[in-house]
């Protein structure tokens, strides 16, 4: 398997070409990079790493729908106008509900220069790692900064079929002054199983290699996965445990898409390993099939949820749908519709998509995902038990995201008034990718927003001496001896001082029925 060059550094454990865990870190090499022509899209066995490939729409009858996918990060492409309904606890009543949050007024805008990133030289190296955390069940993870001995720990979650690799730059430009965590959900990325979950035997009983690009298609599983099923409440324990055997001390969880349904899961489930979730376009549900606690009754109506082995009904869907969603040209296409600007370079992004995808294991992984239930906790749930156990919570979205619109931020944001919410624009699903200058200094200041207690402002509210409800600035900022700019907003709670008068009347009823009880 090819993966992208990166800087050695120490680590526990590593595999080799043979995917066995060896006590070494993992030896990179250049991946394939693709390249776009008028027929679609074709490889080529090197590319200058100066060099960029953007999917254009070439063809707009070639446009497909991937439903599937859209509906797995989180929403439906829809006119918020003419579309009504409430799922999950939120209610989408059109742009009305936008306007309660956002206000009518247009805000002051101003410039604010910010740091590039780092170029190969000046960027912090990365240690690529395996984490055994059960027999054979393997945790590929990414770090940066672990000199960093005072700083604090930053966990990245990746989005749905992408993994660490997502957050490079991140890595790169966060590990100079802090320590870096990004692993890849089980079942995802590299951290994919060694050995078949339910391989194919011949007559005699030996295994036999049967269709060698689909494991886990057999009749039989193995003992190691019986109970194994790719789903949030398997990512939420992978966390749990990941901090506290491999980082050892509470961190800072940011998580985009489905990472941040997972990181919000995580905080309210071990508030005490969490000190603070960062949302990146969050996707607000996951999951299609009742969940068996919270829904054992219903549950039972759906026979199998995930588990392997895979029914044959569900291998024959499967091998359709595989075929289709792990085509280049399909992966190329999502991109597409998911990143605002069309001069961002997504060739590492694309190829190490197609390299997981390659992986044997793969489609059986990917039909556990899509059938696997929902979580104990709905995004809802999770939101207000962050919200209790008091964990900062900071939004950081996109604003020409076509998947996860903008609505769904100003959702949590009602949810969570005391939130800071920054709005950007050009971007789209994955902003830490598209605008990592941007991200990477939001993330920096609001971290020490809160280790240092409210001393330092948050970032962009600095010298401010009045905060209108939404304040926007302009971020320029040097990418490859080119000058960019993207519009920031960050939005104040119109709902904060109404909690702050009400506290203020209940405050003053309790005196008084005291005062009354007292005489």
């Amino acid at each position: 398997m090819e993966i992208l060059s990166y800087g050695s550094g120490p680590c526990s454990q590593a595999v080799d070409s043979k995917w066995k865990l060896v006590d070494k870190c993992l030896n990179s090499r250049q991946s394939r990079f693709p390249s776009v022509g008028n027929g679609g899209v074709y490889y080529t066995n090197t590319i200058s790493r100066s060099g960029s490939v953007r999917f254009h729409d070439t063809n707009k009858e070639l446009q497909r729908d991937f439903g599937s996918l859209s509906a797995l990060e989180g929403s439906k492409r829809t006119n918020c106008k003419a579309y009504s309904e409430s799922c999950d606890g939120y209610v989408i009543g059109g742009e009305e509900d936008v306007a309660d949050i956002a206000g009518v007024e247009e805000p002051a805008t101003n410039k604010v220069v910010i740091p590039g990133l780092p170029d190969g030289s000046n960027g912090a190296p990365i240690s690529s790692c395996f984490w055994e955390w059960k027999p054979k069940l393997n945790v590929y993870y990414e770090k940066a900064g672990c000199e960093n001995v005072d700083s604090p720990h930053v966990l990245f979650l990746p989005g749905f079929g992408v993994g660490s690799f997502h957050y490079e730059k991140q890595l790169r430009d966060l590990g100079r002054d802090t320590r870096v965590w990004a692993l890849d959900f089980l079942g995802q990325g590299l951290s994919l199983p060694f050995e078949d979950p339910a391989p194919h035997y011949n007559k005699e009983g030996v295994t036999s290699d049967g269709n060698a690009s689909s494991w886990g298609f057999g009749d039989e599983t193995e003992p190691w996965a019986t109970k194994l099923v790719y789903s949030i409440d398997l990512w939420q324990d992978q966390v749990r445990y990941f901090i506290e055997e491999v980082i050892g001390e509470p961190v800072y969880i940011v998580g985009n898409s489905l990472g941040g349904y997972v990181a919000l899961y995580s905080a309210a489930r071990n508030p005490h390993l969490v000190k603070g979730v960062t949302l990146l376009n969050a996707t607000p549900f996951w999951g299609f099939l009742p969940n068996p606690i919270k829904s054992p009754g219903l549950a039972k109506f759906f026979p199998w949820a995930g588990t392997f082995p895979l029914p044959t009904n569900v291998k024959r869907l499967t091998e359709l749908v595989w075929e289709k969603i792990s085509d280049p040209a399909s992966i190329a296409e999502v991109l597409n519709q998911v990143y605002a600007e069309n001069s961002t370079n997504v060739d590492s992004v694309f190829s190490r998509i197609i390299e997981t995808t390659r992986h044997p294991a793969a489609a059986a992984a990917f039909a556990s995902i899509m059938f696997a239930p929902r979580a104990e906790l709905s995004f809802s749930e999770a939101l207000s038990g962050c919200r209790k156990s008091n964990v900062p919570i900071c939004l950081m979205y996109g604003k020409e995201d076509p998947w996860v619109r903008p609505l769904w931020g100003h959702q949590v944001k009602r949810q969570v008034p005391e939130a800071s919410y920054y709005q950007i624009s050009p971007a789209g699903h994955c902003p830490h990718d598209e605008v990592p200058e941007v991200i990477n200094f939001l993330l920096r200041g609001w971290i020490r927003n809160l280790e240092s207690e409210g001393s330092i402002s948050l970032p962009l509210l600095e010298g401010l001496d009045s905060l209108k409800q939404a304040n926007a600035r302009e971020l320029e900022f040097i990418r490859e001896g080119s000058t960019k700019s993207v519009m920031v907003r960050f939005y104040e709670s119109t709902f904060s001082l109404w909690d702050r008068i009400r506290s203020y009347i209940n405050h003053r009823s309790k005196l008084r029925n005291s005062a009354t009880k007292s005489q």
